[in-house]
Formats: C-alpha cells, structure tokens, sequence
C-alpha cells in the first residue's frame, strides 16, 4: 500500500468512527441551577439508595454494563455507586479471560450464572462484549465466532428483558490524549502506578481497531429496549454525572420508588410517621 492508499485508508476510518460517535445516543449531564458536580453527585447517589430500596422491596433486578478505554473512568464510577449501595444487594463483575474451567463451557455459560437474583443489581466491569471487543482483536476468538458472537448477544440480552430484568450499557468514551495523560498520571503516582500494565500500552496500540469494534458493537447490539449510550468521559466529574443518570433513568425505568406502606402492626406500635 502506497503512502496514497494509507492515507485514504487513515481517512475512512477516521470518518467511519466520526460516524458511529455521531449516530450513539449520548448520555449527557444535567445540573440543576447553580448546582456544581459535588452537589449532583450526592443527589443522585441519594436516588441511587432509594432505587435499590424499592429493588429490594418489590424484587426487580437490573444489570449495568460498563465497557470503554483503558484509564475511561469505569473504576472510578463503579466506586462511586458502591460507596452509596447496600454491599448486600449488589454485585459487581470484573470481568477478565476466562479459567481453564470457564473454557471447556460455552462462552456465555460464565454471564448467565452471574445473572442477579430477584432485588438485586449487578455492575460488569467489562463483560460478554469482550468477544467482539479483546477477543476479537487479539485473536482469541476466531473470525466465525466473533462474528456469531453478536446474534449471541442480542438474543441473550433479549431473553433477559423478557424476564423483567432492567439493563444499562455505558460506553466510556475519550480521546487518546486524554488517555496518554491519565496513563502517564499513573505512572506519575506510586500509589496509583500499579494499576498501569503492558496490556494498557499494547491496546493502545491498537486504537484504530478498537476503535472500530466499538463502532460494530454500538451498531450491532444496541436494542430498543437496551440501547449503547456513548459517554464523553474526557472530563470525569461530567462523566460520573452523567452516568449516574443514566443508570437511574435505565434501572428506574416502570420502578415504583415511593415509600412502601407501612404494616398496620407497626403503625399501631409506633404511631403514624411524621
């Protein structure tokens, strides 16, 4: 390919990424008047708290799914929802490649048992997109099964809906320059250095083509009733924001939130509530 050829190539692919960008809903925050992100924050953790009550309560189950770039933010978003949930009624997965036992199964086999039980929500820290994701670009998955992976997908989160199972899918989104300082801010800091491995700097490597798996996954995956929402996560505070919106809005969706009745016993005992 001639120098020609590679920038035209160059050229596409920027366009084709420009593209898939452009079509993904975006999930943007929203502040009220005169509120600042900390502010926010702590509201929308508050109506985190009250979502999970009536999960519990009334038994539904939701399901966050977490994907982007290395450095996106998904960690600290992820402690963030922690920090104000009852540990009891969440889960979260951090997915990586599957053990030896997880191998000799089919590949869905280890998501389905990580399915949340009634009155629970669960956060995937990474999860089966990795098939069309690191699978796909690593070559741990063939062609033929990559390729069938998204059919795969769509039919098992279909089947999850059916079943009343509310699901979010977040994409973390930034540039590589934003990456590039985050990586180098860990390196940077002895206290966060150990969470920079040689596989961050391999898939950074490797933009273009994640870059265009992520195009194929939003494309191809995104259900009426479980769409990609793209987050721009270059500044974390607006992301984190963001994202809690999105996952209240997502896991919220047909949920009753208001204050259960109280029972006639312990209203007699305790007298009406103020």
């Amino acid at each position: 390919m001639g120098k020609k050829d590679r920038k035209q190539a160059k050229a596409a692919r920027k366009a084709k990424a420009a593209e898939w960008r452009a079509e993904a809903p975006e999930a943007v925050a929203e502040l009220l008047p005169g509120e600042d992100t900390d502010r926010a924050l702590k509201r929308l953790q508050d109506q985190l708290v009250m979502l999970q009550h009536a999960y519990v309560i009334h038994g539904h189950r939701g399901i966050v799914v977490l994907e982007g770039w290395d450095a996106a933010g998904k960690g600290g978003l992820i402690r963030r929802v922690g920090w104000c949930l009852d540990p009891r009624h969440l889960r979260v997965h951090s997915i990586g490649a599957p053990n030896q036992s997880e191998k000799r199964q089919h590949w869905m086999q280890r998501f389905w048992t990580r399915v949340p039980e009634n009155g629970r929500m669960a956060i995937f820290d990474r999860s089966w997109y990795g098939r069309v994701l690191v699978e796909r670009i690593e070559g741990f998955a063939s062609e033929t099964e990559w390729r069938r992976a998204y059919d795969e997908i769509r039919a098992f989160e279909t089947t999850l809906l059916d079943e009343g199972i509310h699901i979010v899918k977040l994409l973390l989104d930034i540039t590589p320059e934003v990456q590039l300082d985050r990586l180098q801010a860990r390196y940077d800091n002895p206290e966060k250095r150990w969470k920079l491995t040689e596989d961050d700097l391999r898939n950074r490597a490797r933009w273009r083509d994640y870059e265009d798996a992520y195009g194929e996954m939003v494309e191809r995956t995104s259900l009426d009733r479980a769409p990609w929402q793209r987050i721009n996560a270059n500044d974390k505070d607006t992301a984190r924001i963001a994202a809690f919106e999105a996952i209240i809005r997502g896991l919220g969706d047909g949920v009753d939130v208001s204050e259960p009745v109280v029972p006639p016993l312990i209203r007699a005992f305790f007298g009406d509530p103020s």
